[in-house]
């Protein structure tokens, strides 16, 4: 059986269904006892960022034998849910961890936060797999009701570009380091093909509504001032802005990665916000992907 947090977040959607589709015993940690999830799909009722909460469903299952662990749910209590897995017999953790410890650049307290959780997993015991993701395609969703409402973008740094990995590739390659052998002890750098910046992505977006979709430059302090009158915490508008400066500064890296563990290309932007083009305000696709409940912040 495999554990899944954040198993209604970006990728922990994406994974359970995965999961789910090849017949794999699953249970998925949720805060929602009413969350829809895959038929067949058991159900851990718990916070995960506390540990103990999940305890009972640890005990009830039974037989848990790897974790998909997301530091985005976990918050700060990472190490403490590797040491109550260990006890409860998980022998294989794979990390939803960040590209920027691998490769430097990005906003280092991003790396930090990532650094510490891989530290807790290799101190953990069970076999660990990183995956140390770029920024996700989904984190473009923040966007959709600027879009929607004026027809663009209005951010800081136009110019900041990554490389953004589909969150479908990084699903995909989750379930094949939890379900395979051989990636034990490896760490693995997801990016998407191609380094783009935040214009080009606005651009993309626009290509898949058949219009034309500006990024409009804002002062960084005028942005923070307009997130913070929102009710946003104070620390919220400066990791933002400050991720995208670091990225200004030092774009981040593109690997094949994706292509080498999947064995096909991985999936561009282009095609996801092609996927995505309902959610800015286009028409709905045939086989559009449901969103996800809680799409990740851009906090890679």
């Amino acid at each position: 059986m495999i554990m899944v947090t954040g198993a209604t977040g970006t990728i922990g959607r994406e994974v359970t269904r995965l999961l789910a589709a090849r017949g794999v015993e699953t249970l998925a940690v949720t805060r929602d006892p009413a969350a829809d999830l895959p038929p067949g799909v058991r159900r851990a009722v718990g916070d995960p960022s506390r540990p103990t909460t999940l305890a009972p469903a640890l005990e009830r299952a039974g037989g848990v034998e790897a974790l998909l662990l997301s530091p985005r749910a976990t918050g700060r209590a990472s190490a403490e849910l590797l040491a109550l897995a260990a006890r409860h017999g998980v022998r294989r953790v794979v990390v939803l961890s960040a590209v920027t410890v691998e490769y430097g650049g990005g906003y280092r307290r991003f790396a930090e936060e990532f650094e510490r959780v891989e530290r807790a997993a290799r101190d953990a015991g069970p076999a660990w797999t990183f995956l140390r993701c770029a920024d996700f395609a989904a984190n473009a969703l923040a966007w959709a009701p600027q879009i929607r409402a004026a027809g663009a973008v209005r951010g800081v740094h136009p110019e900041a570009a990554t490389s953004p990995v589909h969150e479908r590739d990084v699903a995909e390659a989750a379930v094949r380091t939890l379900l395979d052998p051989g990636h034990e002890g490896r760490a693995h750098a997801l990016t998407g093909p191609q380094s783009l910046t935040q214009r080009e992505r606005a651009r993309l977006i626009g290509a898949a509504l058949g219009r034309e979709v500006p990024f409009e430059e804002v002062p960084p302090e005028a942005l923070r001032r307009a997130m913070l009158a929102q009710g946003l915490p104070e620390d919220v508008p400066d990791r933002l802005i400050g991720y995208s400066a670091a990225c200004l500064r030092d774009p981040g890296p593109t690997t094949d990665t994706v292509a080498r563990l999947l064995g096909r290309p991985a999936l561009t932007f282009a095609a996801w916000a092609a996927e995505h083009a309902a959610d800015f305000g286009g028409p709905e696709r045939p086989g559009h992907p449901e969103r996800p409940e809680h799409p990740e912040r851009p906090e890679r």
